[in-house]
């Protein structure tokens, strides 16, 4: 095994970890072929991350914070709730198409893995939600939304555009329509909250 001159990082396992996964699927990655490439013995890697299984569950959660913190940008905007909550759903159906389309490999081996994924998918749904919370929060204090409970109106919104993020749904986003169906639902969505 060659020496590696760069320290070991968590950071660097999950993204060599990544690349194995890329080569290799989620069904022959093992822990020994990212140590190989990493040029290091598995039980550095063990050092990092205890099992196989907490590995695979850190690289879900990347790839999957990815997308949440992108989002977590259009929350932060200052600017009015409403264009901050199409930007929102825009970013996200947009965030899941591209890793659907640009790379359907990677795609098939997260969908894979966020199967096998116990915490977090559920987290990255929970924080999504509570995003979407910020924003309709954020309209009904400047009088723009109407909404009872804001948690319970994102989650709402959250499950009506799921066509749009769900990765169930990936075979349908490059099919000819897909926007203005999009685009329609976004609209009911937003004439729903409006005040």
């Amino acid at each position: 095994m060659p020496p590696t001159s760069e320290t070991l990082t968590a950071e660097r396992i999950l993204e060599t970890t990544e690349e194995v996964l890329r080569r290799h699927g989620p069904a022959k990655a093992t822990v020994v072929d990212v140590a190989r490439a990493l040029g290091v013995s598995h039980g550095s890697v063990y050092r990092h991350f205890r099992t196989k299984a907490a590995l695979r569950e850190a690289v879900t959660k990347r790839w999957l914070d990815r997308t949440s913190e992108v989002l977590a940008g259009i929350v932060a905007e200052d600017r009015d709730a409403e264009g901050r909550l199409r930007d929102w759903l825009r970013g996200l159906f947009d965030a899941k198409r591209r890793k659907a389309g640009d790379d359907p490999e990677l795609f098939a081996t997260y969908m894979v893995l966020t199967g096998e994924s116990s915490e977090a998918v559920p987290e990255h749904i929970e924080e999504l939600t509570a995003q979407l919370t910020r924003i309709v929060e954020a309209g009904v204090a400047a009088g723009a939304f109407t909404a009872a409970d804001p948690e319970v109106a994102a989650s709402a919104v959250f499950q009506a555009t799921g066509r749009f993020h769900d990765p169930c749904y990936a075979p349908e986003w490059a099919r000819p329509g897909v926007e203005a169906d999009f685009a329609a639902v976004v609209e009911l969505v937003v004439r729903g909250l409006r005040a």
